[in-house]
């Protein structure tokens, strides 16, 4: 939340209270939405509000069940009755599950998560794809794979190994180090949501990656090359 609050207060003191405006609360609020359709008039809707993270996700479902699910069909609602022109969304690559597949496709059959967190970002697609075959919604689901960058949660590996590398801490490898990871700067996942924005589509899946994997022994070298610290590492078994 701490950190969401200060991007927020960057907002404000770059752009100003003008060109910026602030409204807290439950996206699932309808009195809230109603509010803000009314108050705003949106010509699209660019939702990236979500609770991530597959591993809390088993641990507390129907929190994921709200933050996701609820409140993308809300949003899609309310959208819809507001003759909103394009509605772009986050969407995830933890959809593609347990898939074996070097390059992801946004063709490749994804009906069989493997975490509460990725069946709620299969369903908000589903919702969406029904909102727009009933009401003829333009709508763009964005999947985007790992994200880092400035500002960025604390809780994913690239804050979280960097940290404890460069404080001499111990960091925990799960596996030989093999697996990969489509590691993608922020910047490049703000430009890939600016275009959705700007060239709608009636309805279509896009994969927001850089392309390419990084394995988590290559991801670590790199941590250890621009800190100059030596990695501890416990090594675990493989999930």
């Amino acid at each position: 939340v701490s950190i969401k609050e200060s991007n927020l207060k960057m907002l404000l003191e770059k752009y100003g209270e003008k060109r910026v405006t602030v409204l807290r609360g439950d996206v699932c609020n309808e009195t809230l939405l109603e509010y803000a359709f009314a108050t705003t008039q949106p010509k699209f809707v660019a939702h990236m509000a979500a609770r991530a993270g597959v591993r809390p996700s088993i641990q507390n479902p129907y929190v994921y069940i709200h933050s996701n699910v609820q409140a993308t069909t809300r949003l899609l609602d309310f959208s819809y009755q507001n003759n909103v022109q394009n509605f772009v969304f986050a969407s995830s690559s933890s959809i593609y599950g347990g898939s074996k597949s070097i390059h992801f496709s946004e063709r490749e059959n994804v009906d069989r998560p493997v975490s509460p967190y990725a069946a709620t970002k299969k369903s908000c697609e589903l919702m969406a794809h029904t909102f727009h075959h009933l009401y003829g919604i333009n709508i763009t689901a964005l999947r985007f794979f790992t994200v880092y960058g400035p500002r960025g949660r604390p809780d994913m590996a690239p804050f979280k190994f960097i940290d404890r590398v460069s404080r001499g801490l111990e960091i925990q490898q799960f596996g030989d180090g093999s697996s990969k990871r489509d590691y993608t700067y922020v910047a490049d996942i703000v430009d890939g949501i600016i275009r959705a924005i700007d060239r709608p589509y009636p309805f279509e899946i896009f994969n927001l990656g850089k392309g390419s994997g990084t394995s988590l022994k290559e991801f670590i070298g790199l941590i250890e090359k621009h800190t100059g610290k030596k990695a501890n590492i416990t090594f675990l078994p493989d999930q």
